[in-house]
């Protein structure tokens, strides 16, 4: 028995004894402590209950990609150039990145757990199995890569309303592309853009999605983080329904952004801006400075009103932003 079956097995949040997991598996008891020490080193919370065997401390919903498509609309069931769910990635967005040419547009990868998982500016992504969601989308573009400024920050308002239709509005978006809950990082977006400056490119759009976080994640996460089940008193929507909460919102946001690019996004960033008003010093190549937020502009570029008063407008999101 592997890690994955073995997660399975238990997903019912019920004890199952070692006697009875070994017996099924053909395996030895030792075997199976094994992957219970396996699935525990990635960050999944398995309980030790003496003779009554192992369990999780709540109920697990494995990925299912016939499952994942079924609770789609038709009509974005049938755009999707794929959609696959691999029990372990080094990351869903390198998997895309290594197909290259061969991904179809609006390609879905995902994943139960990653190795390295990637966040923006090089940081790394928690991805223990069976807890959170791990997704990627390759869509491609036309109209070049000069065409795609404001992406990230569409995608963050993409998965605002993705959490909209879950019945979760407790989050909001900090530029360029993080999403918040109670001052805790809900969500990470990275988009990383292939192709030609004006012809066709390529955006694989990774989206990391915190459904439960144990302790344990919260300590190794070195920031302040959230969890849907923290937003849903304990109780997180759906692992397959997220799933196909997040797929269907990337297909029309997509869309939308293709056709029209940020401007269809503009008025929905700003009804979830958590830095607009805000006392903010920023770190970055243009040095340290300080000010208020004020908003962003048509361009996604994040608008800093200086404390003499002057209007700066930051491009890049080499840039950390705190509140002063």
């Amino acid at each position: 028995m592997q890690a994955p079956e073995l997660l399975a097995a238990l997903a019912s949040g019920r004890p199952v004894s070692g006697t009875r997991l070994a017996e099924a598996a053909g395996v030895t008891r030792a075997a199976i402590w094994k992957q219970v020490e396996a699935l525990r080193a990635r960050g999944v919370p398995v309980e030790s209950h003496g003779s009554a065997g192992y369990s999780l401390p709540w109920t697990v919903e494995m990925l299912d990609a016939e499952h994942i498509a079924a609770a789609l609309v038709p009509v974005v069931r049938n755009r999707l150039g794929g959609l696959e769910v691999f029990w372990e990635l080094d990351s869903t967005s390198s998997e895309l990145l290594r197909r290259g040419a061969a991904a179809p547009d609006l390609s879905i990868v995902m994943a139960e757990t990653q190795t390295a998982g990637r966040g923006r500016r090089g940081r790394s992504w928690l991805s223990p199995p069976g807890l959170n969601l791990y997704l990627s989308c390759l869509k491609r573009f036309e109209a070049g890569m000069a065409g795609l400024g404001g992406l990230s920050l569409a995608v963050g308002v993409i998965v605002m309303r993705a959490l909209d239709a879950l019945g979760i509005r407790d989050a909001g978006l900090k530029w360029p592309n993080d999403v918040l809950a109670g001052g805790g990082k809900l969500a990470g977006i990275l988009v990383e853009v292939s192709g030609e400056y004006q012809g066709p490119c390529a955006a694989v759009i990774g989206i990391g999605l915190n459904l439960r976080l144990t302790s344990a994640l919260r300590d190794q996460a070195g920031q302040p983080v959230a969890d849907l089940a923290g937003l849903c008193s304990g109780e997180p929507p759906s692992r397959i329904r997220t799933a196909a909460a997040l797929i269907e919102a990337l297909a029309a946001g997509l869309e939308a952004f293709e056709r029209d690019g940020f401007a269809a996004f503009v008025d929905d960033y700003a009804r979830h801006d958590l830095l607009r008003d805000q006392p903010l010093s920023l770190s970055g190549a243009q040095g340290d400075l300080r000010g208020t937020g004020a908003g962003i502009d048509t361009r996604g570029a994040l608008c800093l009103r200086l404390d003499d008063g002057r209007m700066q407008r930051i491009d890049s999101a080499e840039v950390t932003v705190r509140r002063a």
